[in-house]
């Protein structure tokens, strides 16, 4: 019984480790996010964070890593469940209407994107996560009857949606509704 305590107290810690880097990410940027901010915010001694990972980057790249999967096989899932390319392209924008560009996981995501150039084994993995996501989108795209290229296709659709985050940042009232209508265009069977 203590051993399997011990287990379980193990990965709550490690939950509550990933969960503080998630957080402060978006808060002070990946550069700025320390052993004992991270230990602060756990509510953990700050030796425990190197007990369960190697290093504060390692910690990084599993917490970030860990939210863009759920978000990622979220999309693709409900984006699969749409009958019509029209209806997820309609769907996908109602859903990016949730981020603003500033919020925590679009900030978590941009953070991402930019260690990933410094950080091979990020942009490995990350690269791993957007080429699962955009396979799942292209066919989605073929079962819907699109009779295109599907994986430029997909792979624009997933670009399209990151630069838009980019933009809502910029630009908070962006119509989202009024890029769907181009965004459905680039499915009109060629």
């Amino acid at each position: 019984m203590s051993a399997q305590n011990s287990a379980d107290r193990g990965k709550d810690t490690r939950r509550r480790l990933l969960d503080a880097a998630a957080a402060l990410v978006p808060e002070v940027g990946w550069g700025g996010v320390t052993t004992r901010l991270v230990a602060e915010r756990a509510g953990v001694a700050p030796g425990v964070v190197h007990y369960h990972f190697a290093s504060v980057t390692d910690l990084l790249v599993a917490a970030g890593l860990g939210v863009t999967e759920g978000l990622l096989d979220h999309l693709a899932a409900e984006l699969s469940e749409r009958p019509g390319i029209d209806e997820g392209v309609d769907w996908l924008m109602g859903e990016l209407s949730h981020y603003s560009g500033t919020d925590p996981a679009s900030l978590l995501v941009v953070e991402m994107f930019l260690a990933s150039t410094r950080l091979p084994d990020l942009r490995e993995r990350l690269a791993d996560q957007i080429g699962r996501f955009r396979s799942t989108v292209a066919s989605w795209l073929v079962e819907r009857g699109y009779r295109g290229d599907a994986g430029a296709a997909a792979a624009m659709l997933a670009a399209s949606v990151d630069g838009i985050m980019l933009h809502r940042a910029l630009d908070p009232g962006l119509d989202l509704a009024a890029l769907a209508v181009p965004l459905r265009a680039m499915f009109v069977a060629p």
